[in-house]
């Protein structure tokens, strides 16, 4: 199973564009989102293409292979128009012997256990850390990147995790190993 996993794109309809570019590029089977879909937030300038009719009409056309969480600017008002689900706080995913937790990461909302990952946006940077021995890893933001980096995502693929910029180049990679507390 090959995921491509994004957060933030804040109705930016360009952003939208090219990360479904990025899905079709990477022959991805699922797109996982991290929240902050359509609205800026009161604390983000515009993003460049603000569009958020164009923004869920692009992504409104994948959404069978869209698993979504959401994020702190995501409201109800948001699900009536997308048509895929976007208001759980959280969701587990299990590839290839990992779990994987979807968070937004304005809050903690799921406990896990040693060698589990976390999946998380909201700051808008690239990282990975390891928190108690959680991986907690971050793609970034398509539409507003912040402190210095790229738009960017991330592909999982066989326990990979690589880091590309919005236009695909590879920056980070991170290996993760089924069943093993890290």
């Amino acid at each position: 199973m090959k995921f491509l996993i994004a957060s933030d794109l804040h109705g930016s309809a360009s952003a939208c564009r090219a990360l479904m570019d990025a899905f079709e590029r990477e022959k991805a089977d699922k797109l996982l989102l991290l929240g902050d879909i359509l609205y800026h937030g009161p604390r983000n300038n515009l993003p460049n293409a603000y569009d958020t009719k164009e923004a869920l009409n692009i992504l409104n056309a994948y959404f069978e292979h869209i698993l979504c969480v959401r994020g702190n600017c995501d409201a109800e008002v948001d699900q009536c128009v997308l048509r895929f689900p976007i208001l759980a706080e959280y969701a587990v995913v299990c590839a290839d012997g990992l779990t994987l937790y979807m968070q937004h990461g304005h809050r903690e909302a799921v406990a896990p256990r040693p060698g589990e990952i976390v999946l998380r946006g909201h700051t808008h940077i690239p990282a990975k850390s390891l928190v108690s021995s959680v991986m907690h890893l971050n793609p970034g933001s398509v539409a507003i990147p912040k402190g210095g980096s790229a738009a960017s995502y991330m592909v999982y693929e066989d326990c990979i995790f690589t880091w590309k910029t919005l236009e695909g180049a590879a920056f980070d990679e991170y290996r993760a190993l089924p069943g093993q507390a890290l």
